[in-house]
């Protein structure tokens, strides 16, 4: 921005509708984004505070929350079961947007689980199967076996989802909304659930 050009006095972030707000973001990220639009960083922390952060896609969004899906018995299930709660990061690099997701995440149901596992490519389902996720691997080879066996397992028939193969939604009680503004006077918009959750505060944050 040079000194030909003012910041702009007003924001361009809407005071309502953080979910709505979310929809349109994503709309245009799924048209501008060439590889999954969807991603998102998600953070959980044990108990004691220690955080881990990794790549996941959302697979669902409403009023409910944001879904995604994992193996329960992975690192990240181990510490939501200890510690359900967590954050999100969607960062759309194309289009110098950020949207920031805190809050209490909840398990779904088994038959939502069900549907979503079976809308799955069958290689993903059979990877599902075969996969300790997080623990130690001797080989790869040892992996592409078991595959295998899932292959065999299951061959002319359904492939059953594993128990600990599941979904976790977030629940979000705070929301922020970043976008990029030249030489670093970024426009930020945090919305905070009411209590009770039957509407939205916001304010703008400083850059």
């Amino acid at each position: 921005m040079s000194e030909s050009e003012p910041m702009p006095a007003t924001s361009a972030l809407p005071q309502s509708d953080p979910l709505g707000l979310f929809d349109r973001w994503m709309a245009e990220a799924r048209a501008s984004e060439p590889n999954d639009s969807n991603a998102m960083a998600l953070a959980t922390a044990t108990p004691d505070g220690r955080p881990s952060v990794r790549m996941v896609l959302l697979k669902g969004h409403g009023p409910d929350g944001f879904t995604f899906y994992t193996n329960a018995d992975s690192r990240k299930g181990e510490q939501i079961r200890a510690n359900a709660h967590a954050a999100l990061l969607f960062h759309w690099k194309s289009l110098r947007r950020q949207i920031r997701i805190e809050g209490p995440l909840s398990q779904v149901a088994d038959d939502v689980a069900d549907e979503y596992f079976h809308s799955r490519a069958r290689a993903s389902q059979l990877g599902a199967v075969a996969s300790d996720q997080s623990r130690p691997l001797d080989d790869r080879a040892t992996f592409v076996e078991r595959y295998r066996a899932a292959e065999e397992r299951f061959e002319g028939g359904e492939v059953e989802r594993p128990e600990y193969w599941t979904g976790f939604t977030l629940s979000p009680e705070r929301i922020e909304f970043w976008l990029n503004r030249e030489n670093r006077l970024h426009d930020r918009r945090l919305f905070t659930r009411d209590p009770g959750g039957d509407g939205w505060t916001s304010t703008l944050l400083y850059p």
